[in-house]
């Protein structure tokens, strides 16, 4: 009776043995189910497999709250180079107070830069602004006045270029000045050879620039490494 026993016995232990190792479903050896990923960027699509090329990656929105700041030196030309008789304007909407109080409620002017550049043939004024950028306006006139008063601004050469900002300002709360720098009133490049200011007067900041003769401009924006916004004046040299 005993003999018998054991040959069954191990008989069975080895057709459960069998049952066991075989998985015909997948389902006794396959693994637990993975993690989703917050992206389907890597999941190849039906189309991506029958062409083999890898799927590109998904174009998400951008909210204006998350879209990046403007890398420092990002410079574009809002007005090619030409001769302006009539008025070159560039409108930027400026919602005071652009920054809460005891910040100042415009555009806030805060310097004034000059430079020659012979190998390109120009010379440039630039504007500094703190805020968002003003709207502005630029012409050839065959006189520069201050704002207000219409009194005459001394200019060297003989044509002369108006220069205004609006919803903008060059003083603080007390009516001191905000400009921390600004050239010497005679510049003297070939075509470029001074400057002067024509006023801040009822959220306008305007400016005279006098050449030897009226020539190309350009005007161009760009964001400085302070985080400053500048607006440059390009003149052909020559």
């Amino acid at each position: 009776m005993t003999d018998r026993r054991v040959p069954l016995l191990l008989s069975l232990v080895v057709l459960l043995a069998a049952a066991c190792s075989a998985d015909p479903d997948g389902t006794a050896s396959a693994p637990g189910t993975p993690a989703v990923s917050g992206t389907s960027a890597t999941a190849p699509t039906a189309a991506a497999t029958a062409t083999g090329r890898a799927p590109s990656a998904p174009v998400l929105p951008t909210s204006a709250a998350s879209r990046p700041a403007p890398a420092a030196g990002d410079w574009r030309v809002t007005y090619g180079w030409a001769v302006p008789t009539t008025p070159a304007r560039v409108d930027h909407v400026v919602r005071p107070p652009v920054t809460p109080e005891p910040g100042l409620p415009l555009s806030t002017l805060t310097g004034v830069r000059v430079g020659d550049h012979p190998a390109e043939g120009y010379s440039r004024i630039s504007f500094v602004f703190r805020g968002p950028t003003p709207g502005y306006e630029v012409a050839y006139v065959p006189q520069v006045t201050t704002d207000g008063s219409g009194t005459p601004v001394r200019l060297p050469g003989a044509a002369f270029l108006s220069v205004a900002f609006r919803s903008a300002q060059a003083h603080d709360a007390h009516g001191a000045s905000t400009v921390t720098t600004a050239p010497p009133a005679a510049i003297g490049f070939p075509t470029l050879r001074g400057w002067a200011d024509a006023g801040d007067f009822e959220g306008q900041v305007s400016f005279g620039l006098g050449l030897t003769r009226a020539v190309s401009v350009r005007l161009a924006e760009s964001t400085g490494a302070d985080g400053g916004h500048v607006v440059s004046v390009d003149v052909r040299r020559g």
